[in-house]
């Protein structure tokens, strides 16, 4: 057992050196970014009522992030020949023809955790097949992302992606969601229960809720690989084996929770592939993870806000051309260098902007429907979507404001 530890302790400090390696104005001139996770297919419903129907997964908003942010990337993902959404995806699938498209049914009510808050009670409805290690390029990558959202992750996959990634990022829900054999009810059981424990010292970054963390174990985690905790709110907080940072949030007037931990993953991911430090690229993580509550689905983002977006990551990268960690006792530390905080304040002004934008164009409509803008970026008004034919009806439990 001691050689193990000694083992985890060895590669978590070689993961956290890559990780530094990779990031702070020392990332490859052009990365390499590896996406593995299904699509699927979300169905909203309130009181009986579906809100919405719209295309899922979290390879779906994380690529979306990546798009929005011009970031390239290879994505795996398979869908039964029922996939509705072709002309919606910029990254192809595999097309299982012997399997249905992953679907999940998130049932929304107020208070149903008893303290006022919104929650989802999910339920996986039908479920692709697994990604398996012959579905994976042959060829390496700088960047690895393993983002399973309804069993798809196998421990022989992610192995497989251990090896051909310099950097893997997984979120945990890949590894310990389990479902009802009856009715789909999905549930979470404690890492060390799933077939993926013995990985955790090759992993780089494990991505959690604080929902999720609980079935974790941070105290024990962070001593193999770097964790990063997700709380709504109150931001995210980045763990390391003696370290800890608080990275605060950005205001959000959330409609949908739905791919928020998602959207994060994505814009954290994206601020370490062009090169900023993690502290200021878990600042990029919160941004788009509050951009993807204030919307129903999948977000879409307004371009100016994109390339001011854009704009204050470069300038913030050549801010930061000094070192981006320290060293304390022979341990690399993460810290936030000068200027994080002004960083923060320059994403908050392009949301405030974008959404000052969005409100001046809405004035500005015409009266005629006919003869609205088709270039304006679509808004949610907050008015339920009421199909006219619902993709299956059965509602869902989940316990997370997290997918």
């Amino acid at each position: 057992m001691g050689g193990l530890r000694l083992t985890g302790l060895h590669a978590h400090i070689r993961a956290i050196a890559t990780l530094l390696m990779v990031t702070g104005c020392k990332s490859p001139l052009n990365p390499r970014v590896l996406i593995v996770g299904n699509y699927c297919h979300d169905v909203l419903i309130r009181d009986g009522d579906v809100l919405a129907e719209t295309l899922g997964g979290a390879a779906s908003f994380i690529s979306n992030v990546f798009d929005g942010l011009s970031i390239r990337c290879n994505l795996i993902s398979k869908v039964g020949q029922d996939f509705k959404y072709e002309t919606k995806i910029s990254h192809g699938a595999i097309v299982a023809p012997s399997f249905e498209t992953t679907v999940f049914h998130a049932y929304f009510d107020l208070g149903l955790g008893g303290d006022g808050r919104e929650d989802r009670v999910l339920k996986r409805v039908s479920a692709c097949n697994p990604i398996t290690p012959m579905d994976l390029p042959d060829t390496r990558f700088d960047f690895g992302m393993a983002v399973g959202i309804g069993g798809e992750i196998l421990p022989e996959t992610l192995e497989r992606m251990l090896e051909i990634c310099r950097l893997v990022f997984v979120d945990i829900q890949a590894l310990i969601r389990v479902f009802a054999d009856d009715d789909g009810t999905v549930s979470l059981v404690n890492l060390k229960e799933s077939g993926f424990y013995r990985l955790l010292p090759r992993i780089g970054v494990l991505k959690a809720s604080s929902e999720e963390a609980v079935f974790v174990d941070v105290e024990v985690v962070r001593k193999w690989c770097c964790v990063v905790v997700t709380n709504g709110k109150e931001g995210c907080k980045v763990y390391w084996r003696d370290g800890e940072l608080q990275i605060a949030p950005f205001l959000a007037n959330q409609k949908d929770p739905t791919g928020a931990g998602d959207s994060f993953l994505g814009g954290f991911v994206a601020g370490l592939v062009q090169g900023l430090s993690v502290p200021d690229a878990a600042l990029v993580g919160n941004f788009f993870g509050s951009l993807g509550v204030e919307q129903i689905g999948l977000p879409k983002f307004d371009l100016r806000m994109l390339q001011r977006v854009g704009d204050e990551v470069q300038r913030r990268k050549m801010q930061c051309a000094s070192c981006c960690y320290e060293r304390s006792d022979g341990e690399l530390k993460f810290s936030k260098t000068l200027g994080h905080e002004q960083f923060h304040s320059s994403l908050g002004m392009a949301k405030r902007l974008s959404l000052r934008t969005v409100q001046e164009r809405r004035c500005d409509l015409p009266c005629s429907p006919n003869s609205v803008d088709q270039s304006l970026p679509p808004v949610y008004t907050g008015q339920p979507k009421l199909l006219p034919t619902r993709f299956h009806e059965e509602p869902v439990r989940t316990i997370d404001n997290e997918p």
